[in-house]
């Protein structure tokens, strides 16, 4: 089963918490603190395994979770970080935000690794804080929450050539000619319902040739199968129009035209990709009338073949492999070429933000939530730890700028306090 695109969830570990201990033993007065830190969360990472063509491992797993890390313990003891969760993907996989639709990762080299979803750190155990000032501190961290994200995960094959044109024009039989590809063939439309790629040889080079599901007009709009598959034709050096040249139930030109407009329609940069026609089925008794017709309406070379007996076949190879040689590789995703595409960043963002509700004053926001989370307010030294700490953000200023007043109620997710000077 060929999965070029799908919709995951992505939840990585959370860090340990830490713990609160003190040393207790004979003859050691005032032991102090003795409670160890937390692991560190498992990272959700991607990785290139060149040996895979399709993402169809994630149609049956669309929900991830890493493991969380272990609890720090008495005696000192650190718990043990959990080990990240290593996901295998084609070369050609590219991951985005679903929220934001900005582009995480661009997976394109074999071994190649992009850490998706951060593990949460360790939450500090009491041995951590202890200062001059504070010998003995009777706090300690819960771990901090593993990164949630949901994420569009979207292949885009690795392909040198792409093979395009209408459905039955021999695209399947010439990639099954010039390399060891064996796809399905047969006398009617759409027989190829996912791109195929085969490895081609020349003298002294080989390069990679991808056969795409036929295209038709409006493709671009979602007619037939071509907006499932144009995708696959961003990535390709060089784009090779197939043409069916007997003309008994086409015009080839206006075929020619239809393809182009097509991929412009899609994608207005892939004209701008080196191109070349195969002008197929060049053994039929009008072909060659046909071909002096077409040969005066376009300036792209044109290589005459008969796929079904495999003739000029080799002089196609050995263009490809010449016109490969000299195009330099450059990247899918060029700020210059590609405006709208914009490689993700990581910004930060306000720590909170305050809003009134049913006169209860809300605060959100991942930094704040995350702090809370991490905060194990069951001692007054904790709660005191905390309320500094959001204070110090500037929480009880801009508060009072917004008009709170004393005694009123304050909630943090599911917790509530009042409001104090």
């Amino acid at each position: 089963m060929f999965v070029d695109e799908i919709v995951v969830e992505l939840y990585a570990g959370d860090g340990g918490d830490g713990c609160m201990a003190f040393r207790r033993e004979k003859y050691v007065a005032m032991g102090g603190p003795f409670g160890g830190n937390g692991g560190k969360g498992s990272d959700i990472v991607f990785k290139v395994d060149q040996g895979l063509n399709t993402l169809v491992d994630f149609k049956y797993k669309r929900i991830i979770k890493g493991n969380n890390g272990e609890n720090g313990l008495g005696k000192g003891k650190h718990g043990k970080n959990a080990e990240d969760v290593i996901i295998p993907v084609p070369e050609g996989t590219i991951v985005t935000d679903y929220d934001t639709g900005l582009i995480i990762a661009d997976l394109t080299k074999n071994g190649e690794e992009v850490t998706i979803a951060k593990g949460g750190r360790g939450g500090r155990g009491n041995m951590a804080f202890a200062t001059q000032n504070n010998p003995a501190p009777k706090y300690a961290e819960n771990g901090e929450p593993g990164e949630y994200r949901k994420v569009k995960i979207e292949l885009k094959l690795m392909a040198d050539v792409g093979l395009v044109g209408m459905p039955s024009v021999g695209k399947s039989t010439i990639i099954s000619k010039i390399s060891a590809s064996k796809p399905k063939i047969a006398d009617y439309p759409f027989t190829t319902l996912k791109p195929n790629l085969g490895v081609v040889k020349a003298s002294d080079y080989s390069f990679v040739v991808a056969d795409l599901p036929g295209l038709i007009e409006g493709a671009s709009l979602g007619s037939g199968l071509g907006d499932k598959f144009l995708k696959h034709i961003e990535r390709t050096r060089v784009i090779a129009h197939v043409i069916d040249m007997s003309g008994y139930t086409n015009d080839p030109y206006n075929d020619y035209l239809i393809i182009n407009k097509e991929l412009e329609n899609f994608n207005k940069n892939l004209l701008k990709k080196k191109q070349i026609i195969i002008a197929n089925k060049m053994d039929m008794p009008k072909s060659k009338e046909n071909l002096e017709k077409f040969k005066k309406q376009v300036k792209e070379p044109i290589y005459e073949v008969s796929a079904i007996k495999g003739e000029g076949l080799d002089k196609v190879v050995n263009a490809l492999a010449k016109i490969l040689k000299e195009l330099p590789k450059s990247e899918l995703y060029d700020d210059e070429k590609f405006e709208s595409h914009v490689i993700y960043k990581f910004k930060e963002e306000k720590p909170y933000e305050i809003t009134k509700e049913n006169e209860t004053w809300i605060i959100k926001g991942d930094k704040i939530e995350k702090l809370f989370k991490m905060s194990r307010l069951d001692t007054d030294e904790a709660i005191l730890r905390f309320s500094n700490k959001i204070r110090k953000m500037g929480i009880d200023d801009e508060l009072r700028e917004k008009g709170a007043k004393e005694g009123d109620i304050i909630k943090i997710l599911d917790f509530e306090f009042e409001f104090r000077e």
